[in-house]
């Protein structure tokens, strides 16, 4: 008898009354599952260390994340200024002068997963009300016309990208962290 725990991959459709915006939402939370999974026993020095050739540390990315996550939310589909919450959780410009995400340093791996949670929260919140409607609604901004459907497609995609990053960040970390000084 196999007595492994057996895995739920099944899509759930609970998250918004609207089943297709529900099924959104779900995939943009397993995203972020996988984000969190691979975060797991971080130690500060692997979150802080910095690689080589002005590259991001791991806080950096995740503050990034936040950050990008906060904005589209807030710039696009909301179309309104950072509530004064939400500015509080972001103390760092996302750039520095030249261009480079601003290197962040100094917030535990705890701090880091709380801020992503938060805005995350935020996020869904704003998502599991929304109408089908509301959704598709064209938003129609300087630069681009945007739609709430397409900015969870561009977050879920974001985030996968990113995830690879962390990944080779962590192994090149713990590597290097690893080595006799």
């Amino acid at each position: 008898m196999d007595l492994r725990e057996q895995k739920y991959l099944i899509v759930d459709d609970r998250l918004n009354a609207e089943p297709e915006i529900a099924r959104w939402l779900w995939t943009f939370q397993d995203a972020r599952q996988r984000t969190l999974s691979n975060l797991d026993g971080l130690d500060q020095a692997t979150i802080d260390w910095l690689p080589p050739h002005n590259e991001s540390s791991i806080g950096t990315v995740l503050y990034h994340l936040a950050l990008i996550e906060a904005d589209w939310l807030y710039s696009e589909v909301l179309e309104q200024p950072y509530p004064q919450e939400v500015v509080a959780l972001f103390p760092y410009d996302h750039r520095e002068a030249q261009g480079l995400l601003t290197q962040v340093q100094g917030f535990s791996l705890d701090q880091h997963l709380e801020r992503l949670a938060t805005v995350r929260k935020l996020v869904l919140d704003v998502f599991q009300r929304m109408s089908l409607e509301d959704f598709r609604r064209v938003r129609s901004l300087p630069d681009y016309d945007v739609t709430p459907e397409w900015v969870l497609h561009h977050l879920m995609q974001h985030e996968a990208e990113h995830r690879s990053q962390l990944g080779a960040l962590r192994t090149a970390a713990e590597r290097a962290l690893s080595q006799p000084a």
